[in-house]
């Protein structure tokens, strides 16, 4: 049996996790093709996920959502809950419900299954460095059009400054950090700082568990009409 290779230290490993060996041979020869990202394992279902991330204990997994044994939700879950591997999960539909439940249990965004190859690994080097898939505007009307089925899940934000309630909220409208920056006349190191501590006080894994957290909460509703974009924002 071959030796899943190692990671260098400058090196993002990746564990690939879909039931279709289609895919995941597909997306690990992907991978592999970048200096600096390795695939330290690939696994065929939920629990052999876990069991990799844990021993190999990669930046990044990417998790099919749908897979026998254990579905990608529950794997996510449990490696949000033990360690700092980051996951993104990867669906076939772009509005399936099951998305919303993985971004609440703690994955950091998600693709679709035809991602292209330039994406696939932008997206690995994203979310390894701390971010949040946000950019695509499809994650963000995925989340303000199942909150809406949610009852409201108040969670107290008087811990919050003035400054950082408004942050959370430029945040939850899928403003950058270079665009909040820009409407406060502030630099980008003072946002970053603010959505630091924005996380900390609420116990939010990262960006995509804000925007959960903004719409759940009430402090963001969905707009009631999409924009000439489709993105479901509200515009300023």
């Amino acid at each position: 049996m071959s030796t899943p290779p190692t990671a260098s230290p400058s090196s993002t490993s990746v564990v690939v996790a879909d039931d279709q060996h289609t895919v995941r041979r597909g997306f690990t020869a992907i991978l592999s093709t970048a200096p600096d990202l390795t695939v330290v394992g690939a696994a065929a279902d939920g629990l052999e996920a876990v069991r990799l991330v844990r021993e190999t204990s990669p930046d990044v997994v990417l998790m099919d959502i749908r897979m026998p044994r254990m579905n990608g939700i529950e794997a996510v879950r449990r490696i949000a809950a033990s360690g700092p591997t980051r996951a993104i999960m990867i669906t076939t539909f772009d509005l399936d419900s099951y998305v919303y439940d993985a971004l609440a249990a703690g994955a950091s965004g998600f693709l679709l299954k035809d991602v292209t190859a330039a994406e696939l690994m932008a997206a690995v080097r994203v979310v390894a460095r701390g971010d949040a898939l946000l950019a695509p505007s499809i994650t963000r009307r995925l989340i303000a059009e199942f909150a809406k089925t949610r009852p409201p899940a108040p969670r107290p934000h008087d811990r919050l400054t003035a400054r950082e309630l408004e942050v959370l909220r430029l945040l939850a409208r899928g403003l950058s950090n270079a665009e909040i920056a820009a409407e406060f006349v502030v630099t980008e190191h003072t946002v970053k700082t603010h959505v630091t501590r924005v996380l900390a006080k609420l116990g939010l894994r990262d960006r995509a568990q804000a925007i959960v957290h903004a719409y759940e909460s009430g402090l963001v509703t969905p707009a009631r009409s999409p924009d000439p974009e489709g993105d479901g924002q509200s515009r300023r």
